[in-house]
């Protein structure tokens, strides 16, 4: 997975994060801020996902073709301790 897209995605975030925060201060129809706050939370999620992504193919993978066992047991105990905080 390319950085670019993950800094795609966290950089329209942070833009749109922003907007939110403008339009609470400005005191936005609450319905209107929610929908940007959730556009914030979808960004923020596909950035999650991608980074998700290249540490499956990129970090995970090389420890699994290891033969490293306490660190193949610890990448695992990683990815699912990630899993249930993203819940």
């Amino acid at each position: 997975m390319e950085d670019k897209e993950i800094l795609i995605a966290l950089k329209k975030a942070s833009t749109h994060l922003s907007n939110v925060i403008k339009m609470v201060e400005n005191k936005e129809y609450c319905i209107d801020i929610l929908q940007q706050n959730l556009a914030v939370m979808g960004l923020l999620k596909s950035a999650n996902n991608k980074l998700m992504e290249r540490h499956l193919h990129s970090c995970f993978a090389n420890a699994m073709k290891g033969t490293n066992e306490k660190r193949k047991v610890e990448m695992i105990e990683e990815i699912l301790k990630i899993n249930k905080m993203s819940k």
